[in-house]
């Protein structure tokens, strides 16, 4: 049996001994995941967070303030990393160190107003693309898809025991 695309394609055949691979659907998943991330959609754009501040700003915005330490197990990164990133991020005025809210003794990261403005730019741009991609789409299908998604997502965080908390 051979997978075929929703446009009702067969998958193009390369090198010897891709068709064999492509009969399992996970085959399938992988090579749309892989086309997906060459999409101009999900390229940088002038003046855009790179994806690490971006996915950094999302997740404290969702979680609130957080220390390295948090950061660095929320993402199974190293504490030198996360300090790399965090550094980048305070030179570019997007976030700030705060005293831990709780009384704890770590400095928390927080977004600033700038960092939050453009977290919120960069969303609805990647909105306004995405809309114009399913424009074709109705709600449910787009919903149906979300919750696909959303439930791959879940399972990766399963897996990595790193759950990632949505608004």
């Amino acid at each position: 049996m051979v997978i075929t695309h929703m446009d009702g394609a067969a998958p193009a055949r390369g090198r010897e001994g891709d068709e064999r691979h492509m009969t399992r659907p996970t085959y399938e998943v992988e090579y749309e995941q892989m086309l997906l991330s060459r999409h101009e959609l999900l390229r940088r754009r002038p003046h855009a967070l790179d994806r690490s501040a971006y996915v950094l700003l999302s997740r404290i915005r969702v979680q609130g303030p957080m220390s390295i330490g948090e950061l660095s197990d929320a993402f199974g990164l190293d504490a030198s990393t996360l300090n790399r990133q965090t550094a980048a991020a305070m030179r570019a005025g997007l976030v700030e160190r705060i005293p831990d809210p709780t009384g704890g003794i770590a400095r928390k990261f927080r977004i600033t107003d700038k960092g939050s403005r453009m977290l919120d730019e960069q969303r609805d741009s990647i909105v306004r693309s995405l809309d114009r991609v399913m424009a074709g789409w109705s709600d449910d299908d787009i919903s149906a898809f979300a919750a696909y998604l959303r439930r791959f997502n879940r399972d990766i965080e399963t897996l990595s025991q790193r759950p990632w908390p949505r608004p």
